[in-house]
C-alpha cells in the first residue's frame, strides 16, 4: 500500500501558519508528501524543503488572481498538488497549512486504510474536527464550526477539491462515499498572536473577498490586534495536543481567557445540541459527503 500526502501553502512564515507541524504530522503515514508552494514573499519554500531530505517533493505554483473570491484559489492550489501525486499511490492524505493530525490516531488511520483499500464502495475517510480559537485552551462549541470532513481519499478516482477546499467531490459533482474513523484533525487557524491574526484576516480579504492581492499585501496595516472576544460559544479543551505542536504552544506569548459560562449559543444551536444528545444526529448539518 502506497500512501502520498499532499498540501499547499503560501507565505506561511509571514502569516505564522503551522505548516511545518502540519506536514510533520502526516509524514509517518506517508511514503511521500507533495507540497504546492505558491509564489511566496518569505522563506516558506526553504522551511518546507528542510522538513525531510527524502519524503518532501515541492512543486512551485503561482496563485491565480482570477480565483481570488470565495476561496476558489485554495481549491485550485489543492488540485495542483493532487495532480502531482504518482499514479501508483493508493491513498492520498490531505492536510491544510493550519491543520495537524495527532500521533495517537495513527493506528486507527492506518487500520482504516488497510481495511478499505480494496473496497470499491469507499472513496475516502472522514475525520472529526477540533477547532481551536483564541488560544490552545479553547475549542469552538457552536454550530458555526464544521464537525467532520474528508482528509484521506483514494487515488485515481476522479476526485477534486471542492469550492474553498474544505472538502472533495468526484465526477459529475458527486459526493464521495466515506467511512467515518475515530481520528481528529486539530485545526489551529484561529490561534495566532493577535496582531498576526489581524494581518491574516486582511489576507483573507483576497482569498474570500476577491480583493486585489498586490494592493492588500502592499498596504501599510495599522498596529491593530485581532479581537478574540467576539465569539459566541467556546468550550475548554481537556485533551492533548499533537507532540509536533508542543514547541509552538510553549512559545505562545499572549493570553486569552474566555468565560465559558457566558456562551451566547443561539436557540437554533441549542436545539441542534439537544437533538444530537437524544437522537444521535445534528439536524440541518452541512455534509459534503455520503456515509457508507
Amino acid at each position: 500500500m502506497k500512501v502520498t500526502g499532499f498540501t499547499f501553502i503560501r507565505n506561511a512564515v509571514k502569516l505564522d501558519f503551522p505548516i511545518a507541524e502540519a506536514i510533520q504530522s502526516i509524514l509517518p503515514l506517508c511514503d511521500e508528501v507533495v507540497v504546492a508552494v505558491g509564489d511566496c514573499s518569505d522563506e516558506t519554500k526553504a522551511l518546507v524543503a528542510a522538513l525531510h531530505p527524502n519524503k518532501i517533493r515541492i512543486i512551485d505554483t503561482i496563485w491565480d488572481p482570477q480565483k481570488n473570491a470565495r476561496g476558489e484559489v485554495l481549491a485550485d492550489e489543492t488540485n495542483k498538488a493532487m495532480a502531482a501525486i504518482a499514479n501508483d499511490t493508493d491513498w492520498c492524505v490531505y492536510i491544510q497549512g493550519d491543520e495537524v493530525m495527532h500521533e495517537k490516531d495513527y493506528p486507527a488511520i492506518k487500520a482504516a486504510m488497510e481495511l478499505y483499500q480494496h473496497n470499491t464502495q469507499v472513496d475516502g475517510l472522514l475525520f472529526k474536527y477540533l477547532h481551536f480559537y483564541g488560544s490552545y485552551d479553547y475549542v469552538g462549541a457552536s454550530g458555526k464550526w464544521y464537525r467532520n470532513e474528508i482528509r484521506i481519499v483514494k487515488n485515481n478516482c476522479g476526485t477534486y477539491s471542492y469550492r474553498d477546499a474544505q472538502g472533495f467531490r468526484k465526477q459529475n459533482n458527486q459526493k464521495l462515499r466515506v467511512k467515518a474513523i475515530n481520528a481528529h484533525i486539530h485545526h489551529y487557524g484561529w490561534v495566532k498572536e493577535p496582531k498576526t491574526m489581524y494581518v491574516k484576516q486582511r489576507n483573507n480579504d483576497v482569498i474570500w473577498g476577491g480583493h486585489d492581492r498586490t494592493e492588500v499585501e502592499n498596504r501599510v496595516l495599522p498596529d491593530v490586534a485581532f479581537d478574540y472576544s467576539e465569539i459566541d460559544a467556546l468550550s475548554l479543551f481537556r485533551g492533548t495536543h499533537p507532540l509536533v505542536m508542543q514547541p509552538r504552544i510553549n512559545r505562545a506569548n499572549w493570553k486569552f481567557d474566555f468565560d465559558i459560562s457566558k456562551n451566547k449559543i443561539t436557540v437554533k444551536d441549542k436545539f441542534k445540541n439537544i437533538c444530537e444528545k437524544l437522537l444521535g444526529f445534528r439536524p440541518f448539518e452541512y455534509k459534503n459527503y455520503t456515509l457508507v
